[in-house]
């Protein structure tokens, strides 16, 4: 079953994920949703310093919105940090110092976010594709402990402050290749057989999609999405998926063209009036599944993976 959602997966990918497929897309777009103000309104956006998560804050931040970064490193931090000031002219962007992949540091800078600041929305953008299996100092898989748990726990705790104001978002990038994923709620961690660093992506990306429906359907007074940027030519993506860089460099999207549909999400009066809980591509609503490929969970299945980060993260709360 895995080849064929690979196969689909990848000639799917080849007609929309592509620079072609965006531009495709954007012939639909209407220019009047970015047409927005967006000042007084409060953006936290994680893995900030780079690829789609610095362009997202330079497009928010030109639009009059405090931007709130959330980085790991200081000194790549500052510098994306001038970037984003010196092209937006707005001084009302933000250094925060924390390692998504810590618990701990996760819990504690949320919480203590949340009692003196404001936020509208965030935008869970922090991801890593680690190879070989590695364990962080608090002895979780690495993958899992940034791309599942920190999203988790930072969204659980902020959800207190985002219900306190005006127009509440969550979005979060996601992946297509969570396509060829079907959840595997019984090993997390990834303890089990080979380990693939492509496929815990991919498993992650499809965690990431169930959380954000699963929260869709908790808290209806926020609104949650999750999407897909395409295939964009990333620090990231160099780094964890040379040999796919490679191969496909020339037809990959730009971070700004990979950022375009976060942006919407997170500032176009445009998003809230679709249902919460909603996996986007390009500016619409696509669905989270291939045809035939038996990747659809069970209720059971999607309680059993909240009941475990609960647990976890509970374990690391200050």
């Amino acid at each position: 079953m895995s080849i064929y959602r690979n196969a689909v997966w990848f000639v799917k990918g080849l007609q929309e994920y592509t620079k072609s497929g965006y531009e495709a897309a954007a012939k639909h777009f209407a220019p009047a949703d970015l047409e927005v103000d967006l000042s007084g309104r409060s953006y936290m956006i994680t893995g900030a310093n780079s690829g789609i998560g610095k362009a997202a804050a330079k497009e928010i931040a030109q639009r009059g919105g405090t931007v709130h970064m959330i980085c790991r490193n200081k000194d790549r931090a500052e510098a994306a940090k001038g970037e984003v000031v010196e092209q937006s002219k707005n001084d009302n962007v933000h250094v925060h110092i924390v390692d998504m992949s810590s618990a701990r540091q996760v819990w504690e800078f949320a919480l203590n976010f949340s009692q003196n600041n404001t936020i509208h929305v965030l935008i869970n953008n922090a991801c890593c594709m680690i190879d070989p299996r590695a364990l962080t100092e608090e002895g979780l898989e690495k993958n899992f402990a940034t791309n599942i748990l920190g999203t988790y726990i930072l969204t659980t705790a902020l959800i207190p402050a985002l219900k306190k104001v005006e127009d509440p978002r969550v979005v979060t990038v996601s992946s297509g290749g969570m396509l060829t994923q079907k959840l595997n709620a019984d090993d997390l961690q990834f303890e089990k057989g080979t380990f693939d660093s492509v496929m815990v992506y991919a498993q992650n990306k499809r965690q990431q999609v169930i959380l954000s429906e699963r929260w869709a359907s908790q808290h209806k007074e926020i609104h949650f999405s999750s999407m897909h940027p395409g295939w964009v030519d990333t620090p990231g993506v160099r780094t964890s998926m040379p040999s796919f860089h490679a191969k496909m460099q020339s037809k990959m999207r730009t971070e700004a063209m990979g950022a375009d549909t976060v942006v919407w999400l997170a500032a176009s009066a445009a998003p809230p009036k679709q249902p919460s809980g909603l996996f986007f591509q390009d500016r619409k609503a696509v669905g989270t599944h291939l045809p035939l490929a038996s990747s659809r969970s069970t209720p059971q299945e999607e309680e059993k993976l909240l009941a475990a980060l609960d647990e976890i993260a509970l374990k690391f709360k200050p």
